[in-house]
């Protein structure tokens, strides 16, 4: 397995720490006037999403685990795992809940996803930045509240609630970020 400095984290990184696979979502090199620098990372763990806050040391080696991303789409559910196909070899992968873990909350039939692989196993599912969700149940807006700025409970259709405008009714397709979990904007029909 090839050794990856924290000088050279970037962005989306994988690395192996504490022998879990974590992705780099942010980094900062911090340099003290007499003391010695560091670089200062969140990383987040691929397998639970959880985020924690790591320094290292820049003459640090970490592991650098070699990834393949296949794009899959995403099929249904089975009882606790999930069916994804994929786009080359049309093979089936039924994935257990805790590979997708968060993720399921955002996953509709016919969905488009990058599967990450490493030494053959699947890691971790990638989703797009944004999914575009029906409006399963909200309630109605009150007239003349559409700029505001306040907002109000939608249920989507995965499952999923999102805090939306006012003006968002039954029905409508919304899309949503998937990292932050918030309302994007309403998609035109």
């Amino acid at each position: 397995m090839a050794k990856i400095s924290p000088n050279e984290f970037r962005t989306g990184v994988k690395i192996i720490y504490k022998g879990d696979l974590w992705e780099v979502v942010n980094f900062q090199a911090v340099h003290r006037g007499r003391g010695s620098a560091f670089v200062r990372t969140k990383l987040r763990n691929l397998k639970n999403g959880n985020v924690i806050e790591v320094s290292f040391s820049p003459e640090e080696q970490l592991e650098y685990p070699e990834i393949e991303m296949r794009n899959m789409v995403y099929l249904y559910n089975q009882g606790d795992s999930y069916v994804f196909m994929d786009n080359e070899s049309y093979e089936q992968y039924e994935l257990p809940s805790d590979i997708v873990g968060d993720n399921a909350k955002y996953l509709k039939e016919d969905l488009e996803v990058a599967v990450l692989m490493s030494n053959g196993e699947i890691i971790a599912v990638e989703l797009p930045k944004t999914v575009e969700l029906e409006v399963v149940d909200t309630p109605p807006g009150v007239k003349g509240d559409t700029v505001s700025g306040g907002g109000k409970p939608a249920t989507l259709e995965t499952g999923l609630t999102v805090t939306v405008p006012f003006f968002i009714n039954k029905g409508d397709i919304i899309k949503v970020d998937t990292r932050t979990g918030e309302y994007v904007e309403r998609v035109n029909k």
